[in-house]
């Protein structure tokens, strides 16, 4: 869904940063690395202290390396399928850390075994949102399906709620309470869509099985 229309308004954006890097020299599985080292370090480092402000702040600096890698490569005509690879992966690297430093903060100081659970439900059930769909891919479906809650949403969901909630410490009252919610929306809508998913394969498949049967049996006709 946010997919759909902030990806395409952000690489516009972009451009030009992206540009400037290619003529320094930099390369696109660079920015991807390094983009990635900063979402896990942002992560693990603050948020299982429950410095969800300036963890967030840390975070989104690098999450729009996402969006810069794959702008570069496009602009200087060496998009692969070793770089897709590569972002793909490293993508479900930078949200495991994320959940997990969720699921730390609340195993720890935040004191909170339920929250802790859904953190890592949340963490789980994304990882596995992104599996079906490439899974479904590799055995040539199209998995044609946009999902209630897909990485884009859990991300802004996630961090727009872990930023706001760590206003608490800076003496803004109640907004605590935003990250909680925020991860039973993320648990909730990541479930929805693993769902979606996993209906749209089925359907899919037996399209294809469909599709096949009937054109076996056209060719045996007479």
């Amino acid at each position: 869904m946010l997919n759909k229309y902030a990806r395409a308004f952000f690489t516009r954006v972009l451009t030009p940063f992206a540009a400037f890097l290619l003529r320094r020299g930099v390369s696109p599985d660079t920015v991807t690395l390094i983009g990635t080292a900063g979402v896990v370090a942002g992560a693990l480092v603050f948020f299982p202290r429950g410095e969800f402000f300036w963890g967030t702040i840390v975070i989104t600096l690098f999450v729009f390396s996402d969006l810069v890698d794959g702008n570069m490569a496009r602009q200087a005509g060496t998009s692969s399928p070793w770089g897709a690879f590569l972002d793909s992966t490293l993508d479900r690297v930078a949200d495991g850390a994320i959940f997990g430093g969720f699921a730390l903060w609340y195993a720890g100081k935040g004191d909170d075994n339920v929250l802790c659970a859904v953190a890592i439900f949340c963490l789980a059930s994304g990882q596995v949102v992104s599996y079906t769909k490439a899974r479904g891919e590799s055995i040539g479906l199209p998995v044609a399906v946009n999902g209630l809650v897909e990485r884009a949403e859990r991300l802004v969901i996630s961090l727009v709620a872990a930023g706001l909630a760590g206003l608490h410490a800076f003496g803004v009252p109640g907004v605590q309470v935003l990250l909680p919610i925020a991860l039973w929306i993320v648990a909730a809508g990541s479930a929805v869509t693993l769902g979606q998913r996993v209906v749209t394969v089925r359907r899919e498949s037996a399209e294809a099985q469909a599709k096949a049967a009937a054109s076996g049996g056209s060719g045996t006709a007479t």
